[in-house]
């Protein structure tokens, strides 16, 4: 039986045929490129900026197409499938910066920053983590003081996806009394801004194409008006409410790899004989595929009812912990199963099952990582 995510329409069919030509005809031949320079090229972005897959859920009188999170859903997984260095840095800037900005902006802000984000022509990144802070999002150290007309910046964010690309930064810094409730969300303008400093794009044993940059802050400025709320101290309650729709982005891409390492390891156990025959046809072989495709419409159909409820408008932080914990666990499995099914081929990197491994292993950290996700599931024991 041929499964359809219950959120397709026609429509988005359309778009999808069409994105997917564009993906492999313009953007894939340049992947090889993207990894060895550890970055990827700014034309990319506008080229999708022109595609409409920037900014898809975001409304028409900003830039986007004033489609659901659905249309979101279809371009990470089109990514993941077709080109996938440059998934990481478009979830980031289209379905996490962007909504900040759409939810918690002002109309001036929105107007300011969206369609520039939605053409390619801003690049968008979020300044969460420090050399000492993760998951722990209230021990955060950077402060931002009021001075004269700016906020002054200092402090150290480490581990930012599109740190050297990016434009605009948001920065979740300190704004007032130690925890929660002293955290705010500013937006850092990086053009000309002398107090700001990127440092050098992050050496990782996967994702060589995702620009991942130290960013220093020293005393950097941006406007009063550049603080994402109505007043300070509302970051922290800002970044709960936007980590759900982070965390099922994570597991649309964790589902569309696991998809995709099936599918290469299938047709590759197809073609590879041992003893005479194709290694497909060994049980051993046979099984293990079964219970990674097996595991991967679990986790497909999981995802789907997961779009559903977050285009409703009632994704829960435990239902989207339970996603990302899960499906990004079987992910780095399905990609270390399939890599042995490759046998030595299977760690040349000129086999995209040795890329997939290393980049799965990730998945499990960022966006909180999948210990914290645990913890977040037992507490609605």
């Amino acid at each position: 039986m041929q499964y359809r995510s219950s959120w397709m329409t026609e429509e988005l069919d359309a778009f999808r045929d069409q994105f997917r030509k564009f993906l492999a005809k313009d953007l894939a031949p340049h992947a090889e490129t993207w990894r060895d320079q550890k970055m990827v090229d700014r034309s990319a972005w506008r080229a999708l900026g022109e595609m409409g897959a920037l900014l898809p859920s975001i409304p028409e009188a900003y830039g986007g197409l004033g489609a659901s999170f659905a249309y979101e859903a279809a371009v990470i997984e089109d990514l993941e499938t077709v080109v996938p260095e440059v998934t990481t840095g478009y979830s980031v800037h289209s379905a996490i910066v962007a909504h900040y900005i759409l939810n918690y902006g002002s109309e001036e802000q929105k107007q300011r920053w969206l369609p520039k984000m939605a053409s390619g022509e801003f690049v968008g990144a979020i300044a969460m983590t420090e050399p000492g802070t993760g998951s722990d999002l209230q021990a955060v150290r950077t402060t931002a003081k009021k001075q004269g007309n700016n906020y002054v910046i200092n402090g150290q964010k480490t581990f930012i996806t599109n740190g050297q690309a990016a434009d605009l930064i948001i920065v979740v810094a300190r704004t007032g009394e130690p925890g929660a409730k002293g955290i705010s969300l500013i937006v850092l303008e990086a053009e000309g801004n002398e107090g700001f400093r990127r440092g050098r794009n992050l050496d990782k044993i996967g994702l060589h194409a995702s620009d991942t940059s130290e960013l220093f802050f020293d005393n950097a400025v941006a406007p009063p008006e550049n603080l994402l709320g109505s007043e300070e101290g509302n970051g922290f309650v800002q970044l709960m409410q936007q980590l759900p729709q982070e965390r099922l982005s994570l597991a649309v891409g964790a589902v569309a790899s696991m998809e995709r390492a099936i599918k290469l390891t299938a047709d590759y156990t197809r073609e590879r004989k041992a003893f005479g025959k194709p290694i497909i046809e060994f049980q051993n072989t046979a099984f293990k595929l079964a219970e990674r495709k097996t595991e991967a419409v679990i986790a497909r159909v999981f995802v789907d009812w997961c779009v559903e409820r977050l285009v409703a408008g009632d994704l829960d932080t435990v239902t989207a912990s339970m996603a990302k914990w899960w499906c990004s666990q079987k992910q780095v499995e399905t990609a270390d199963e399939c890599l042995q099914l490759h046998g030595g081929y299977g760690y040349m990197e000129e086999y995209p099952i040795s890329r997939m491994f290393v980049d799965a292993r990730i998945q499990k950290i960022y966006g909180g990582t999948n210990e914290i996700m645990k913890l977040l599931i037992a507490r609605s024991l």
